[in-house]
């Protein structure tokens, strides 16, 4: 009897962990890499994602900020790890598929990773610092033009759709801005609400609570169609300038030699999280746009027509680091 009694407490407490180890893929803490500093775009979504990772597979999930040379130092540091699981990376689609193309940091984005999971879009918005003298994106085109070589724009990065932008309207718009890049959106936000640099291009997730606060003002989206948090704010396409079209899918990202039935694995976990009500709440409060599940396949082969793209880009406005 006594023994009875131990196995069905044992039966009991079984059943009672059932939901979260039928999703876990690891059985110690997670490492979620990022490849930029705290409190920029991809840093609030990894914090978002793995706060409901954790919790859906019973195992701490720890988030471990590594910046610096345009993302290559954390894919190199998840490339580093085993491929087992216990290393996956957030990170916005431009690290593998804008900053390769100008900067080379020792990896194969289209090789040595495999996205897991596209979670989420964040659009790009023109910005400036509150000091500039021009209302909109018209009278910011015309005080530039008007003032060849004297006005700045920002960059969170260089090689990124945040210099992209810059470079495009700069020859569009027959302008000479002079590029600054910056380690990150955090600092270059920093510098532009100062007033030290008047431009930028920065990821509406960073930038959208310091446009309501009016501690910098919004220009213009860089984007095909008006954003619903900014239906009064025209897009650059409206203006003339339909080139200037930028949004970076953010997600979880692995090393290519983890094996497929782990990748499909951790990708039925976090389309979990992506289908949470209150993760997909928290992605929309924080200035993300959530996206449609995509296969493994599927997101593949979106990485590599975003890759194709930018390298168009790059050629086409003649774009290097600085």
């Amino acid at each position: 009897m006594h023994f009875f009694r131990l196995a069905l407490c044992a039966a009991v407490a079984v059943a009672g962990v059932a939901p979260a180890s039928a999703l876990a893929f690891a059985d110690k803490p997670i490492k979620m890499i990022v490849p930029a500093p705290p409190g920029g775009t991809i840093d609030v979504m990894a914090r978002i994602v793995s706060d409901q990772l954790s919790r859906d597979i019973g195992q701490p999930v720890v988030v471990e900020n590594k910046p610096g040379a345009g993302g290559a130092i954390a894919v190199k540091y998840l490339l580093s790890q085993p491929a087992d699981g216990q290393a996956l990376m957030v990170t916005a689609s431009n690290v593998l598929t804008e900053v390769p193309h100008v900067l080379k940091g020792g990896f194969d984005p289209l090789k040595d990773v495999k996205p897991l999971s596209l979670m989420a879009l964040s659009s790009m918005l023109f910005i400036c610092s509150p000091q500039f003298p021009a209302r909109d994106a018209k009278e910011a085109i015309a005080y530039v033009k008007a003032h060849p070589g004297q006005v700045s724009y920002a960059s969170y990065s260089a090689g990124t759709a945040s210099q992209y932008a810059g470079a495009i309207l700069n020859k569009t718009a027959g302008l000479d801005m002079q590029h600054v890049p910056y380690p990150g959106s955090a600092p270059a936000l920093a510098q532009l609400m100062g007033g030290q640099v008047p431009l930028m291009f920065d990821g509406a997730v960073t930038s959208r609570n310091l446009i309501a606060a009016g501690k910098v003002r919004l220009l213009a989206v860089a984007t095909k169609t008006r954003l619903p948090e900014f239906p009064n704010v025209p897009t650059l396409a409206e203006l003339g300038y339909p080139q200037l079209n930028f949004s970076n899918w953010t997600g979880v990202i692995a090393s290519s030699q983890m094996p497929a039935p782990l990748a499909e694995k951790i990708h039925a976990a976090l389309q979990k999280v992506a289908a949470n009500a209150a993760v997909r709440e928290r992605l929309i409060g924080a200035g993300f746009e959530p996206m449609p599940e995509r296969s493994l396949a599927q997101a593949q082969s979106e990485l590599r027509e975003e890759y194709d793209r930018n390298a168009d880009i790059v050629k086409t406005f003649d774009i290097k680091l600085n």
